[in-house]
């Protein structure tokens, strides 16, 4: 019997090799923790491992029957995975002891910014637009699932408002608004296959580490702090961010549904940016005070993790080489 979803990707290491002969079913013998223990904990065998591990839980994959998301030893290879991403992590981005502190830096935006938004706006070329479109499509054709993990978690204000958010980003009730299917529309723009998955074998490690690390937070009720802190922070960046990256796409000739997808996260996440502040972090920390540290290591991590990426982006474009793991070819797109 055949099974609806994405094909899975090519192996990237011995990790990533046998949770795919796993999943196949042409190989039994899952990674051993000694290898676990072994792997570049931010590289791409890892974290192509880990994110099909947790790629179970949204849609699957083409032909791995759907019991695997739940098969017990396939579980606790992805918890002593997870236990390394996350233990790396906590000793990495931690930089703030309160959520007042690590909020205070995303409140300002600096004068001369350098990141990859405003490169984009300023120098960029279609073809990093296409690029950048590719890797990030790992998480907006899913936009905001990660994040429906944490509601079951949370409780009156905190929980009233992470639901209106989200179903503001589901499209408010009207299937052409949800958000995964206006990035859909920007893809096709460029050129791009809009398919579900598609680009993951194209993706770099970096962009991995950001779509597993919503995945881990969302996943585990333990770490509903650090999900909203996360949260907030994509909240909060991502109004002024999208301005730039709406502009990028009117400057480099990316086409009307790519301007729209970015116009449209300028004025919706500026109404979301006070409603996440106020309402869902104020309000768990109304019911639940002691999570605070952890809100305040989900905003932390969530700047490292995109720290990395927005490196290794702009690292590879100003050498004039791809940041891909895997090239993209210039296809004929389809909505899906």
């Amino acid at each position: 019997m055949e099974h609806e979803g994405p094909r899975l990707p090519t192996p990237r290491g011995p990790l990533s090799s046998g949770v795919d002969a796993y999943l196949r079913g042409v190989g039994r013998h899952l990674p051993r923790l000694e290898e676990i223990a072994r792997a570049e904990v931010y590289g791409d065998d890892l974290q192509l491992a880990l994110y099909l591990c947790y790629e179970l839980h949204y849609r699957g994959f083409a032909d791995v029957p759907p019991e695997r998301e739940w098969d017990p030893d396939l579980l606790r290879v992805r918890a002593a995975m997870e236990h390394r991403f996350l233990s790396a992590l906590r000793t990495d981005a931690h930089v703030h002891d309160s959520v007042d502190e690590a909020l205070a830096g995303l409140l300002v935006e600096p004068v001369e910014g350098t990141g990859v938004s405003h490169f984009l706006r300023d120098e960029g070329e279609l073809w990093q637009v296409r690029e950048y479109a590719a890797q990030r499509s790992l998480y907006h054709l899913k936009e905001a699932d990660p994040h429906a993990w944490v509601l079951p978690r949370l409780s009156g204000r905190a929980k009233a408002a992470m639901a209106a958010v989200e179903f503001d980003e589901w499209g408010g009730g009207r299937a052409e608004r949800v958000h995964a299917r206006l990035f859909a529309g920007l893809m096709a723009d460029l050129g791009l296959d809009t398919a579900y998955g598609r680009y993951l074998d194209a993706a770099s490690a970096e962009a991995l580490v950001t779509v597993n690390m919503m995945s881990l937070f969302g996943l585990h009720r333990a770490l509903r702090g650090a999900l909203v802190g996360h949260f907030a922070t994509v909240e909060i960046t991502s109004s002024p961010g999208s301005r730039r990256l709406a502009e990028a796409m009117r400057r480099t000739g990316a086409g009307p549904a790519a301007e729209h997808f970015y116009d449209e996260h300028v004025e919706a996440d500026a109404v979301h940016e006070q409603v996440v502040r106020h309402d869902v972090i104020g309000g768990l920390l109304e019911c639940e005070p002691y999570l605070a540290a952890d809100i305040a290591f989900g905003i932390d991590a969530t700047e490292f993790v995109e720290e990395r990426f927005g490196t290794r982006l702009l690292t590879d474009w100003r050498a004039s080489r791809s940041s891909l793991h895997a090239p993209l070819a210039q296809e004929r797109a389809h909505i899906s």
